[in-house]
């Protein structure tokens, strides 16, 4: 037999052995066996033809058997992938529960993981709280003296809350919500000042982690800075607005007043334009009265002497104008 007869041979051989034990894994198998995990070949095999990973299924049950869960089971797990869940972590959380002391059921695991939460990090977290650091609250007291706070919050998971809960944005809304409520409820900020832990006695006792996955243990106040004197700068405003619209009527007024006296001015010129009309007309009346005959000569002379008269008494009577 040639060498390149046995190779042909050896090649088709090794690709066989490939494909078989990709499609039924052997020393996973045996892996399974000697930690105790009852598996069976053909149900390996059919992990494959299902698509689901056998390493990930198998290393889950030797984890759980190694740390007592007897609650895992194979068909669950498989499941649980197959609906996009995270199987790892699920049962590294399961183990955590489990040492801890955390009342943790696989359907409430699998639950919180395909809700888009890390039920592993919600474990830790239950077992070491986390503080979360707020924003700069802003808030006026009841003098006008703006606060800025920042606070602590320790928090701590609530497993039974965290399908459906609240996250930490809400928790940190409602810490400032109350810090505002508060700060603005003091009389003065020196009080706020000397206290800040009332602060924290008034925030806690509303039940902020109502509805949310957290369960906040203490909220500290870290800092608080004295801001503007806002109730100062509110008075200036309102001045200025007042004195704004003073003037806004008095120009009104003003300008009433212009449009009166032009309006009375016309008037006046309107009656001076009549009168210089009937003026015009006098001659036309005397002339039409001579020629009628309803008027001589002698009465027209008569007339203007009166007139004469009247005008040089007017001339008398009107004040002589002073000298610039």
């Amino acid at each position: 037999m040639s060498p390149g007869f046995g190779l042909l041979i050896l090649i088709p051989v090794i690709i066989l052995l490939i494909i078989f034990f990709y499609y039924v894994p052997f020393f996973l198998w045996l892996s399974a066996k000697v930690s105790g995990v009852n598996i069976s070949l053909i149900q390996l095999f059919l992990m494959r033809i299902r698509k689901v990973p056998p390493t990930i299924i198998v290393n889950a049950l030797i984890e759980g058997h190694k740390a007592g869960l007897k609650e895992l089971r194979r068909d669950d797990l498989e499941a649980h992938y197959l609906a996009g869940g995270h199987v790892q972590q699920v049962v590294h959380a399961l183990v955590s529960a489990s040492k801890a002391n955390i009342d943790l059921s696989f359907q409430m695991a699998t639950a919180i993981d395909l809700a888009g939460r890390d039920v592993f990090t919600a474990v830790q977290m239950s077992v070491n709280p986390k503080v979360i650091d707020t924003p700069p609250v802003t808030a006026v007291a009841k003098d006008g003296i703006q606060l800025i706070a920042k606070a602590r919050v320790t928090v701590r998971a609530n497993i039974k809350q965290l399908v459906g809960g609240a996250g930490e944005d809400t928790v940190l809304a409602r810490v400032g919500e109350g810090i505002v409520s508060s700060i603005g409820s003091s009389e003065n900020h020196k009080m706020v000042l000397e206290n800040p832990d009332s602060i924290s006695k008034v925030v806690l006792r509303k039940g902020l982690d109502a509805g949310t996955a957290f369960e906040i243990l203490s909220i500290d106040i870290a800092d608080i800075d004295v801001g503007k004197n806002i109730g100062a700068e509110l008075q200036m405003d309102q001045a200025q607005a007042d004195k704004n619209i003073a003037q806004a009527k008095a120009e009104e007024r003003r300008a009433m007043a212009v449009a009166l006296e032009q309006e009375m001015k016309a008037k006046a010129q309107e009656a001076r334009a009549r009168v210089i009309e009937a003026e015009a007309e006098v001659p036309k009346a005397i002339a039409e009265a001579f020629r009628s005959g309803n008027l001589g000569i002698m009465d027209y002379y008569r007339m203007r002497n009166i007139e004469s008269d009247t005008n040089m008494r007017e001339s008398i009577a009107k004040p002589p104008t002073p000298k610039k």
